[in-house]
């Protein structure tokens, strides 16, 4: 059967996107304060989410890298913004922010990592989209909610992905994407399209890394 034009298109950009994944992938710096981040030279991508959400596990199905980013099943491990360049030259930037949430941290640093990325998010002029990353398991919890009514508040687009899909069964799967659908389409900064992903299975990796591309204008 054939493929039509939409198709076609997502196909051409997601192969394209899985060959620029399979190049130059490459950890930049981390940066604990605002002071610290690269310059603004080319479109980024953050991926944000609760302590534990997997984070991490994603970047490196995207990447097809095995420990680009680093893993840890102790929640609240990432305390700053964590750059990886994609492309040679350049062609844009993934960035790991710090989980929010429960963070086994003191609270003054806990907060310190809250105002790291509400800045970030609110004024980094190359941010093309934000990845609002949500547990299957659990759906929608208030911190969630918070951080995408404070996207929706600064008009900064965003993009929600549900992860660890294999770990749930596929019933409780469709009633919590259901849910979430739902409740997505009351925010406006939110792109109308809900992702639903398993670092472990590679399942609805190629269309995240096309939604990636297409994001970045690459």
């Amino acid at each position: 059967m054939a493929m039509d034009n939409d198709e076609a298109e997502r196909a051409k950009l997601a192969e394209r996107a899985g060959k620029l994944f399979s190049r130059r992938v490459e950890f930049l710096l981390s940066a604990p304060q605002l002071k610290f981040l690269p310059d603004p030279t080319v479109p980024e991508i953050a991926f944000c989410g609760r302590s534990n959400v997997g984070k991490s596990s994603l970047l490196n199905a995207l990447t097809g890298r095995k420990a680009i980013a680093r893993t840890s099943v102790t929640p609240g491990r990432t305390q700053e913004l964590n750059f990886f360049e994609v492309g040679e030259p350049t062609q844009f930037r993934l960035v790991d922010m710090p989980g929010y949430g429960f963070a086994k941290a003191p609270v003054k640093v806990v907060e310190q990592w809250r105002k790291l990325v509400r800045t970030y998010l609110q004024g980094r002029p190359v941010l093309a989209r934000t990845l609002v990353l949500v547990d299957s398991r659990h759906g929608l919890k208030d911190v969630d909610r918070d951080m995408m009514r404070m996207l929706d508040q600064t008009a900064v687009g965003y993009r929600l992905v549900l992860t660890k899909t294999d770990k749930i069964k596929a019933s409780a799967l469709d009633a919590v994407a259901a849910k979430v659908a739902e409740e997505m389409r009351k925010h406006p900064a939110a792109y109308p399209e809900l992702h639903l992903t398993s670092a472990e299975k590679g399942m609805g990796i190629a269309e995240l890394r096309a939604a990636v591309l297409a994001d970045a204008g690459v």
